[in-house]
């Protein structure tokens, strides 16, 4: 999985970026940079998502603890962007390696010219020989557009890419069946599924104040990453030349969560990684378990309920009568119109809207089942 890896996302955290917001670590980064270069020199295309724009930015400011108004945390991201990007464009030059910076919100990957246009543009820097570091846009970033950590935004990355493997370099040595500092009973997961539901109860809470993210949202982002098939390494960002070990040598450094061999489409992993959704629709259990079961198309007579307003064509959930998501896929018709389709037979849509977009609610081949 490793050796063969052509294709890597390299994720760090705010903690080891800034050295528990000390301030940017420029040894740790030079050595990242050091090892990713090596890398682009054998071959590999590599991508680097950091953190550390808000950490950095609070440290130039002299704030001591992480504000929570939003306006205060633009600032600092703006602050705080500048250094970071100087610093890896310094460290990867030093390297004989080009760097890109790359600011990406979650309304960049859940429009679908923008997804594409995104995945476009990295993939001609990554042909020109030029590492992208992306980010958060947290300086124009909001609660309905944001991705919520770097974790997560690292997945989806792997994904637009079709990468082969995310590496998630963070604080601790990988996972453990339950928190060390807690249980000394617990033990290391040297390899695992990803996707386990196992490894979910195993993972605990946040373990940095500078950083947003825990061990959870990694398992989850390793989870996400598993749809375009890149298996996920989750490691200690100080581990000596981790990289080079792992993708050099194949040597078995921190927790390696396969992904399962098959990849879904890219469509539908598009539409898999939206993390706003603008409305659902409830439908019965007949339609859940052909949904689940068959793949079949949601036609409008299954469907009980719709919440929220969304356009056709809009990304929306699919949800049981327990309101568990079970699917989402694009609309064929707006709220208003799916609303007065409720338990209708598709015969009649024309009677009931006056035209006829298509007989069912979201076709079979833009739909993904979630659960």
């Amino acid at each position: 999985v490793l050796r063969d890896a052509r294709r890597i996302v390299v994720k760090v955290g705010s903690s080891l970026v800034t050295n528990e917001g000390r301030g940017l670590d420029e040894q740790a980064i030079g050595q990242w940079c050091r090892q990713l270069a090596a890398l682009a020199r054998d071959g590999r295309e590599v991508i680097m998502v950091s953190s550390g724009a808000i950490a950095e930015g609070m440290k130039r400011l002299g704030w001591a603890t992480r504000p929570r108004e939003l306006h205060e945390l633009q600032a600092a991201a703006a602050v705080g962007q500048m250094g970071l990007a100087q610093m890896y464009e310094t460290k990867l030059r030093e390297n004989g390696l080009g760097s890109a910076q790359v600011l990406l919100t979650h309304a960049d990957l859940a429009d679908r010219e923008r997804y594409l246009n995104a995945r476009s543009t990295l993939l001609t820097l990554l042909g020109l020989r030029v590492l992208p570091v992306i980010n958060e846009n947290d300086t124009v970033v909001n609660d309905e557009i944001k991705f919520g950590d770097n974790d997560t935004l690292g997945a989806l990355v792997a994904n637009l890419v079709e990468a082969d493997v995310l590496v998630i370099l963070t604080d601790q040595k990988g996972l453990y069946t339950a928190d060390p500092r807690k249980d000394p009973a617990a033990t290391f997961v040297h390899e695992a599924r990803a996707g386990d539901p196992v490894l979910e109860t195993m993972a605990g809470g946040a373990g940095s104040s500078i950083g947003k993210g825990g061990m959870i949202t990694k398992i989850l982002a390793a989870k996400r990453a598993a749809g375009s098939g890149a298996s996920t390494v989750i490691a200690w960002g100080r581990e000596p030349d981790a990289l080079l070990r792992l993708f050099g040598r194949g040597e078995p450094v921190g927790t390696l969560l396969v992904a399962p061999t098959q990849k879904s489409q890219a469509r539908k992993r598009w539409m898999a990684d939206h993390l706003q959704l603008r409305g659902a629709v409830v439908v019965d259990e007949g339609a859940a378990r052909r949904l689940r079961e068959d793949g079949k198309s949601l036609l409008p007579i299954g469907m009980l309920a719709v919440d929220g307003e969304f356009s056709r064509g809009d990304v929306i959930a699919v949800r049981d009568p327990q309101g568990v998501e079970i699917a989402r896929g694009l609309a064929n018709y707006a709220s208003a119109e799916a609303r007065l389709l409720c338990r209708k037979a598709s015969t009649e849509i024309e009677k009931l809207l006056g035209y006829v977009a298509e007989p069912e609610m979201i076709h079979r081949t833009n739909l993904v089942v979630t659960r």
